[in-house]
């Protein structure tokens, strides 16, 4: 009986220890940025200049841009949570070839970007960046906001608040919470974290026409996510699932192919 007892305060001790050490060390767990020193150049990146926004509260953020073709869209692209901006050189050269302006923004602590990632933080640098644009005289229908995994839930959050012509979501998720729960089941993840992306939360305010691409074999954010999100978007909405391919769908020609055909059909002046 001793031991039992032992064994019950010996685990208790081990879980609070484990509660506070997620909770004190979560965004090392949530954000893998990376800041390799990439430039346009260096990853084979075609017309990209490269430009350092300041934002609101005195972070430095990169941006590559493009401009786009007479008439054609400016894609906004939200990149995922691992590397930077360079580890993606082909969709910007993809998007730019077929004549869209392209803004990669490269979030604080991310890809020379100052700072550290935070919720609040990613959604200041995307509100920058999207005002950077219409001072370039871009109109906000002429605006298509992109986001990858971890970038759809910046993309929904920006459509809910700013007038967009266009919005597409690669694997994207309801919460982040949710897919943290699904890897720490064993923990109140819904207590703890800091930076949950409630996407759920916010796609009922996104009134632009939206597409969202979701490999079904996608085993880091299940294609169910995607599926429930698409479920309580408003019309016009489009969804696509990529048969065959898990999370690595987003990187895949037919993704980015299937997002032009819908940006240049549904923006079309």
């Amino acid at each position: 009986m001793n031991f039992i007892k032992l064994f019950i305060v010996f685990f208790g001790v081990a879980y609070i220890v484990a509660v506070f050490g997620m909770y004190a060390f979560q965004r090392k767990l949530q954000y893998h940025a990376e800041n390799k020193g990439l430039t346009p150049g260096s990853v084979g990146v075609v017309g990209a200049a490269v430009e350092t926004l300041t934002t609101p509260d005195g972070e430095k953020i990169i941006v590559w841009y493009a401009p786009a073709a007479e008439g054609k869209p400016t894609i906004l692209y939200f990149h995922g949570n691992a590397g930077e901006i360079g580890d993606r050189p082909l969709r910007f050269n993809y998007y730019h070839s077929r004549g869209f302006g392209v803004a990669y923004v490269s979030y604080r602590g991310y890809g020379g970007s100052t700072g550290s990632p935070t919720e609040q933080g990613l959604l200041t640098d995307a509100m920058t960046a999207y005002d950077w644009l219409i001072t370039k005289g871009i109109a906000p229908q002429s605006i298509a906001l992109l986001g990858e995994s971890l970038g759809s839930g910046v993309a929904v959050q920006i459509a809910a608040r700013k007038q967009v012509g266009a919005v597409a979501l690669n694997a994207p998720y309801t919460s982040a919470a949710d897919v943290a729960a699904r890897i720490y089941w064993w923990l109140p993840v819904n207590l703890l974290m800091r930076d949950q992306f409630r996407s759920i939360d916010f796609i009922v305010k996104v009134t632009a026409p939206l597409l969202v691409v979701h490999g079904d074999r996608d085993i880091l954010i299940p294609v169910e996510f995607g599926k429930k999100l698409f479920a309580a978007a408003n019309e016009p909405k489009e969804l696509e699932i990529v048969q065959g391919f898990g999370h690595e769908a987003m990187f895949e020609e037919i993704t980015w192919a299937r997002e032009v055909e819908f940006f240049e059909r549904v923006m079309r002046r």
